[in-house]
């Protein structure tokens, strides 16, 4: 497999105007698809967006590039990620493509592929994309250049499909649920949704302006959301994220439930209808108290790289439909082929509904451990600081000290410098007291 140059784990991403966002690059990695992925089928590609005022600039410039590649454009406009997903294999299109920088602000803006099946492009498709970038740009004669249409129903369709993931004999009517759109992809969808179901909606985050997605509000930012939740009395609320892939959720008295709490329920909830297939994946930073609390339903818990990447991955590989991550991304393949907010808010719901139980009360059975991180400034040098003999010691002594009862990460950062020093305790005053121990060990071998 080749290096790549330009593709991380999630696409392409980075600050507006710098590195690769830019319309000069972007105007060529759209030829540069189109190249790629013309003559497999339809010949079309979808291009969604959130609400970023860069998507404007960006959706034009990949447009243009594929028209010149000869490929017909299908615009989307704002909307969801994981709503491109879903276009994308309903009207067979070779590829969608979604310009979103998902949680970042607003001066952040990324490029990511789905396949014709919904799911992320495969390494070879990448890897050839790329490789196409270093050719000479060259358009297809007139008569041959791509269409662009507007698709105009594209809100409704997913709405539809959204609703349709909700059992058709229960209804939200008699609640009352604040959601949270972050100014966000999900704005004009997920009170639609909501409301269509019969619930009472108090909307936050639904004015998008182009500039102050994840400002403050939506899945990264809950107080303004948990307020709201005990202002009104509402029974819960749903915040998204800017592109609407996670979902953290508030029950009636002001309590948050992250993803952790939120996979929970809907594990639970497909054990007791007999829906679950295999087991549940997590994260290397999923709270101990997920995998004791699915041990005690006795199902099986595995855990990938953190990146909803790996979860989907390991998901395709042990053929399980349940995973997410402590963020708030939740997969259930049987029901959509990316980690999907307002689906998965809706699975919780099911389960309040199904078990008539309030949300606060539907989470218990689930405590989760107190969690310190310490984060540990290295200068990179030729020898790993993890593999080093004192910290691999510092390590075995933690973990022997808290036994079943706690557990020990080590890792370096992606993107930084940084080696992340994790440790869960059933008591938050050893979780820390162990971290600053391993830490200062880290510390002095490192530096």
């Amino acid at each position: 497999m080749g290096e790549r140059k330009y593709f991380g784990t999630d696409g392409i991403r980075g600050k507006v105007g710098e590195s690769a966002i830019n319309p000069e690059f972007v105007v060529k990695l759209g030829w540069a698809a189109g190249k790629v992925l013309a003559g497999r089928g339809t010949n079309k590609v979808l291009i969604g967006k959130d609400t970023r005022i860069s998507g404007y600039m960006l959706e034009s410039a990949l447009e243009s590039g594929l028209s010149a590649a000869g490929i017909n454009i299908g615009l989307l406009g704002p909307m969801p990620t994981p709503a491109i997903a879903y276009l994308t294999r309903t009207f067979r299109s070779e590829a969608g493509i979604v310009i979103s920088a998902s949680h970042n602000p607003y001066h952040d803006n990324g490029i990511k592929f789905f396949s014709a099946d919904g799911f992320k492009l495969d390494d070879d498709i990448e890897i050839a994309i790329e490789k196409m970038m270093d050719e000479p740009m060259e358009c297809v004669a007139s008569n041959r250049l791509g269409k662009a249409v507007r698709v105009s129903d594209a809100a409704g369709r997913y709405i539809e499909f959204c609703k349709g993931t909700f059992p058709s004999d229960l209804s939200l009517k008699g609640l009352k649920i604040v959601v949270d759109c972050a100014h966000g992809a999900t704005y004009h969808i997920a009170p639609n949704v909501l409301s269509e179901l019969g619930a009472d909606v108090i909307e936050i985050g639904t004015k998008p302006d182009g500039l102050n997605i994840n400002d403050e509000v939506g899945a990264t930012s809950m107080e303004g959301i948990r307020q709201r939740v005990l202002e009104e009395e509402a029974d819960l609320g749903f915040a998204l994220d800017g592109d609407g892939d996670r979902i953290m959720m508030v029950d009636h008295k002001g309590n948050i439930l992250d993803g952790d709490q939120i996979l929970y329920i809907v594990a639970r909830d497909a054990l007791k209808s007999g829906r679950l297939q295999g087991g549940v994946v997590g994260t290397l930073m999923t709270n101990l108290g997920l995998e004791n609390a699915l041990t005690k339903l006795s199902i099986p818990f595995a855990r990938s790289a953190v990146g909803d990447r790996y979860v989907m991955e390991l998901l395709q590989r042990k053929g399980w439909a349940i995973g997410g991550e402590s963020s708030g991304h939740v997969l259930n393949l049987n029901l959509a082929s990316t980690g999907d907010g307002i689906v998965a808010g809706l699975q919780v719901l099911t389960s309040m509904l199904r078990a008539n139980m309030n949300l606060h009360d539907l989470s218990k059975g689930f405590e989760k451990y107190p969690q310190e991180l310490v984060n540990v400034r290295y200068t990179p040098g030729p020898e790993n600081p993890l593999e080093m003999s004192q910290v691999l010691d510092a390590k075995i002594t933690a973990e022997e000290a808290l036994g079943d009862g706690g557990r020990v990460l080590l890792r370096k950062s992606g993107t930084e410098p940084l080696i992340r020093v994790m440790v869960e305790a059933e008591h938050a005053s050893d979780a820390k007291a162990w971290a600053e121990k391993i830490a200062d060990v880290v510390r002095e071998v490192a530096n």
